[in-house]
């Protein structure tokens, strides 16, 4: 009995030891399997030359080790040899090639781009990674390690890369208390309570994995401001994540509550015009600044959904941005000025608040401010057309703002990859200097000369095993990052890289994941928020549909103000004869929305109220389209668990596990969704859902009765 029992427990603990949690994200450097590539690579890697020991260089080594030993069963050694002929060199510019040499080339990847060569010297392969800064190194050995795990060749290799954006940042949206807000993976992974004096490995594991895709900046705290973080205890917490992150390239700012200066300060106001506020805040930015010399800066809320802000002393979002421009200007920081704002004081379109705000004050902000400005008009939808406020404000630098968590896309339960939502609206032709501007080109400064350029992705991290909750949340997490460092990679490259690291190099397995991940967004689209419908998800929580909610106290925060269904048809009639919102775009970008006959009809009903009977381009009504959307949407995700299930052979139990769980949840929650819009929608339209579907089997009260007062992230 006793030998039976130690074979059980051998099994159970050798099971245990090797489950894949998801913590490694895509760092997990399996064996390469690829003979010839495995060959290749321990030539590579049996020798380093790499000269140095400072903290950046320290971390190649690590990781370069930890790489080889884990992918090739090598570890390497580390020589500081100039004429090396072969393996692999890697060095800054002037170490590699001596001063003045390859200036042109070396001037054009900047201060964090890299050159990846191959050369034959007597036979042997020489590979080279050489940057300008040690970072860029860093970079480049990122890019050379992701080639061997996805098991490409390494072989005469001529690769040179810089990143398309100078700021690339993350922003958690966490709390001091470590809840986080829209959060679907646990508490903060900041725990500020045993900060400074005790460093958590998962910080120094946030940093490997941001800077293995080129993220350099990360927003500690929540855009709803606590002015707590800017006191000085918390300011000793923060400088000890400055020092961990500094030599991985990735700089720390904070979210500033405008009010702080009264909060904290103990003054009697927050004008940005007062000269006691301002020399507040030049006092607090020289404070930081002396604590962490590269703070990268302040990001702020202001007068949106209850923040304080400048229009409180009837200043402008200008004033208020200026005045902590000139705080932080001395020491090269910047001000990142969220344009995400609307009142209930006023009564326009939504759609039109900021724009509304900001065009007027195009070329009164400070060099040293960007204004970031989300993907959409309203809030992160599953869908949206381009924010109009790209192409619409030349002369300021304005900073993309993406939702990496999926607050409205399946929050922690979906599997929806979500670059091919980033991809669209990068694409998106803004039309502001002519066919071909597109939104990409409006953020990269290319059009309006612009230096200070970026974008921002809200976190989706938290202290769950994995990450991000999901076991593919991760791949929006690093679709983000790839996407910063050059948004012209194709979405199913990047879902191709990401499963080959995240799981397995197996074609089968690949081919079939990478389908399913590519066709997810539109799945969830289409049992969510078909054709155009927006913001008719739960209010507070925002979990699951609830379009018959209209009884808020703000108009903008009930969903039936978004779909205006009534007995003659639905949809927000945002053109001339509406709200004119549409009138906020380029005339040649609002062309393909301005007739329905000519609206592509996955906007159609954000820019129209359209009739009941309305003849689609498939010949259906719109009743009869909308019932084929929810219900095919529907069928789409059991289709994605067929689809997992045939790939169990090629994923740990674990994770497999996990994984086919959730896409059940994620098929119930689509029938959720649309039986309760349908139910809704036809107590309106008066018509019969077609008897080729499955009818509901619960009533709307049923769905208008269903509460989630403890739903994570609100």
């Amino acid at each position: 009995m006793k030998k039976v029992l130690a074979i059980v427990l051998v099994a159970f603990f050798t099971v245990f030891a090797s489950a894949e949690t998801g913590y490694d994200l895509w760092l997990r450097y399996k064996p390469v399997e690829n003979k010839t590539l495995l060959n290749s690579c321990r030539t590579l890697l049996q020798q380093i030359n790499l000269k140095g020991n400072s903290a950046t260089i320290q971390i190649i080594k690590e990781e370069l080790t930890r790489a080889s030993q884990g992918m090739l069963k090598l570890s390497p050694s580390f020589i500081n040899n100039q004429n090396t002929n072969s393996g692999l060199l890697i060095g800054v510019a002037n170490y590699i090639y001596g001063n003045g040499n390859n200036s042109i080339i070396l001037d054009s990847i900047g201060q964090e781009g890299y050159i990846i060569s191959s050369k034959t010297v007597k036979t042997k392969q020489l590979t080279t990674i050489t940057a300008n800064t040690e970072i860029g190194l860093l970079y480049g050995v990122s890019h050379l390690l992701r080639l061997m795990q996805t098991e490409q060749s390494i072989s005469n290799l001529n690769i040179l890369s810089a990143p398309k954006l100078k700021l690339r940042l993350l922003n958690h949206w966490d709390n001091l208390n470590r809840t986080v807000e829209r959060g679907y993976a646990g508490f903060s992974i900041w725990d500020w309570h045993k900060l400074p004096g005790y460093i958590d490995k998962r910080y120094i594991d946030y940093a490997r994995a941001n800077a293995s895709i080129g993220i350099n900046g990360t927003v500690l705290t929540n855009v709803n401001a606590n002015a707590t973080i800017l006191t000085a205890p918390y300011l000793q917490k923060v400088k000890a994540l400055a020092d961990v992150f500094r030599p991985y390239g990735i700089k720390v700012y904070l979210t500033a509550r405008f009010s702080a200066p009264i909060e904290i300060g103990g003054l009697k106001t927050a004008d940005p015009l007062d000269k006691d506020v301002q020399n507040w805040w030049k006092q607090k930015a020289k404070e930081i600044y002396s604590l962490i010399p590269d703070f990268g800066g302040f990001l702020v809320k202001a007068n949106s959904e209850g923040q304080p802000g400048p229009q409180d002393y009837k200043r402008t979002h200008a004033d208020g941005a200026n005045m902590l421009a000139d705080a932080v200007a001395p020491y090269n920081g910047v001000v990142i000025w969220r344009a995400f704002v609307y009142a209930a004081e006023n009564p326009v379109d939504r759609h039109k608040q900021a724009y509304d705000d900001f065009v007027p004050l195009d070329g009164q902000f400070k060099s040293n401010i960007m204004v970031q400005v989300k993907n959409g008009a309203i809030d992160f939808m599953p869908r949206e057309p381009f924010h109009p406020l790209f192409g619409a404000m030349p002369k300021t630098p304005l900073m993309m703002e993406f939702q990496i968590t999926q607050e409205y896309t399946g929050q922690g339960t979906s599997l929806v990859y979500l670059a091919p939502m980033y991809k669209e609206v990068l694409g998106s032709d803004t039309y502001c200097k002519g066919k071909g501007s597109t939104v990409s080109n409006v953020i990269d400064g290319s059009i309006d000369n612009h230096s200070l350029t970026g974008m921002a992705g809200v976190s989706n991290i938290g202290n769950d095993i994995n990450w991000c909750g999901h076991p593919f949340a991760q791949a929006n997490w690093y679709a983000y990052g790839r996407l910063c460092w050059d948004y012209s990679l194709g979405s199913d490259a990047i879902a191709e890289e990401w499963l080959q690291m995240t799981f397995t190099n197996n074609k089968t397995f690949v081919n079939a994941a990478k389908s399913l991940m590519l066709q997810s967004r539109e799945t969830m689209v289409d049992y969510m928020n078909p054709l155009g419908l927006h913001h008719i998800m739960g209010t507070g929580h925002h979990y699951g549909p609830a379009p018959w909610v209209s009884d808020l106290s703000r108009p903008e925060w009930n969903p039936a103000y978004y779909h205006k269904a009534d007995s003659t048809g639905i949809g927000f009639n945002r053109t001339v004869t509406g709200s004119k919102a549409i009138t906020q775009y380029h005339p040649d970008a609002r062309k393909q929305w301005e007739n329905t006959n000519t609206t592509d009809e996955k906007y159609l009903l954000w820019f129209h109220h359209v009739a009941w009977g309305y003849k689609m381009k498939s010949g259906r009504t719109l009743w009869d389209e909308l019932c084929y959307k929810y219900y095919s949407g529907t069928e789409k995700v059991k289709q994605m668990q067929n689809t997992w299930n045939n790939l169990k052979q090629f994923v740990d139990a674990e994770r497999y596990l996990q994984v086919k769980q959730l896409l059940g949840i994620q098929y119930d929650e689509a029938e959720w969704w649309r039986n309760a819009c349908l139910l809704y929608f036809q107590t309106f339209s008066k018509k019969p859902i077609p008897v080729i579907y499955e009818q509901p089997g619960r009533t709307l009260e049923y769905y208008k009765n269903l509460k989630f007062p403890f739903a994570p992230g609100n």
